[in-house]
Formats: C-alpha cells, structure tokens, sequence
C-alpha cells in the first residue's frame, strides 16, 4: 500500500504542473489579443502616458476620427450608406480618399529633413462651444475664450517630411497649451482628445476636435497627413459629428 501511495504522488504533482501551465498559457494568449493604446497628455510642465481603453461610442468614434475597435485584415471592408456595397479600406481601415485629394503617409516610412524648413498657417478654435453653452461641462466654462480662438491663425514652421500632428504638438508646446492625444497602432495615427483642457464630450455627446487642412477635412488621422509648404491647418472643436463646421462630409455626411 504505502510503495502504491510513493508511486502516485509524483504522479499527482505532474498533472497540477502540466494544468497550472496549461491555465497560464491560456491567460497569456488572452492578454496579448487585447488592444493597447497609449495616452498622452502634453502641458507647459510635464508629459505623462498611461495605457487606456478607449470608452466612446462606435458612432462618434467614426465621426470624429477617433481611433476604434475594429478589424485589423488588410482586406477588411464595410457598407456604404448610400449604395449598400461594400466598399475597401487600407490596412488601417481607410476609406479610399476623394479625388485630387491627398493620400496618407505613413509615419515610419517618412524620413524628416531638418535641413529643408517650410512653413503653414496654424489655428486653433473653439467658437461652437459659445452657441452651445447651454451643453457645456459647468467646471469648462472658464476654458474657453470669449472669441473662441484658442491659438490664432500664425505661420509655424515645420520641416520636409512632417505631419499635422508634428506641427500641432510642437505649436501647443511652445505656445504653453495643454494637448492630450492617443496613439493607436492598430489605426497608425494619433487622435487629439483635448486641446486647451476642452476635451471630446465636453459639450455633448458628439463634440470634439476634428482638423481640415485647405478646407477640406481628411478622412485619416492627423499623423499620416504629410504637409507641404503653405498649407493651412486649422483645428476646430465640433458640437454636432462636425455639421456645425462643414466637415460631415468626411464622415460620410452631404
């Protein structure tokens, strides 16, 4: 009996060894599917990140260019409202841009040239919010100017090879504005949460930032818009999915 019992404990030992690792693998393979974005807040005194999970909803998301949960094929496609086909999108989930427009760049395959500077014209506004004080976050109402013009109109330099959101992070640094953005690899660019301390849902549930450059609202994120010398960069904070600003076009509006 007890040469019985010597033989099973080892026995016993092996299996709990090989589930508790069995159990721990499982964990792992978990964790890695989840999508990790990386918060970034930028002031005239500190930088800090922290990893968060983004919580808007999947229409907003869409409307204000916000980075979502979705799909990550290259081959990925979604409907079309007006047709009901479906319609391609890039690797980052893009929709192909307009005609005459220009495409986007990727980040890591850009090689900034110090050596060549160029300048564009930069602003940063928030006039909506004053038509609609009424939605206003009551502790935000001190935040916004009473021209609504948080970074006026000014030629900023940048150089050969930079994006919209090289120029926005350098301009609000220098100029001692706050900025919080996330990166979000799965879609290759930055989205801009706040600027100023006003922040996306500030003033009701569609507000936010959206960015147009040359009058037009890109339907990709702010890093992968390479400028080119002259352009102008304006950032406006929308209470209405960017109908109050002419910019529901690019997402999918009139």
């Amino acid at each position: 009996m007890k040469k019985r019992i010597r033989i099973l404990i080892p026995l016993i030992v092996v299996a709990l060894l090989v589930a508790s690792y069995a159990i721990f693998q499982h964990e792992d393979s978990e964790d890695a599917g989840k999508l990790t974005t990386t918060k970034v807040i930028t002031s005239d005194t500190a930088v800090t990140q922290s990893a968060a999970g983004l919580k808007e909803t999947e229409s907003s998301q869409s409307a204000l260019q916000i980075v979502q949960n979705g799909s990550t094929t290259a081959s990925a496609t979604q409907l079309d409202d007006k047709t009901g086909k479906a319609k391609a999108l890039d690797k980052y989930l893009t929709e192909s841009t307009p005609e005459g427009k220009p495409t986007p760049v990727e980040p890591q395959q850009v090689q900034v040239d110090k050596k060549q500077i160029y300048t564009c014209t930069l602003s940063i506004v928030c006039g909506t919010i004053l038509n609609n004080m009424d939605k206003l976050d009551p502790e935000k109402v001190e935040l916004v100017p009473k021209d609504g013009v948080i970074f006026s109109a000014a030629k900023v330099q940048f150089y050969e090879g930079e994006s919209v959101f090289d120029v926005l992070q350098r301009a609000t640094k220098d100029s001692r504005i706050h900025m919080e953005y996330v990166n979000t690899p799965i879609y290759n660019s930055a989205y801009i949460e706040g600027i100023n301390n006003l922040y996306e849902f500030d003033c009701g549930e569609l507000s936010g930032w959206m960015y147009k450059v040359n009058g037009w609202f890109p339907n990709y994120g702010c890093s992968r818009y390479q400028l080119k010398d002259g352009d102008v960069v304006e950032w406006i904070y929308t209470c209405d999915l960017g109908k109050d600003i002419g910019g529901d076009y690019s997402v999918g509006g009139e």
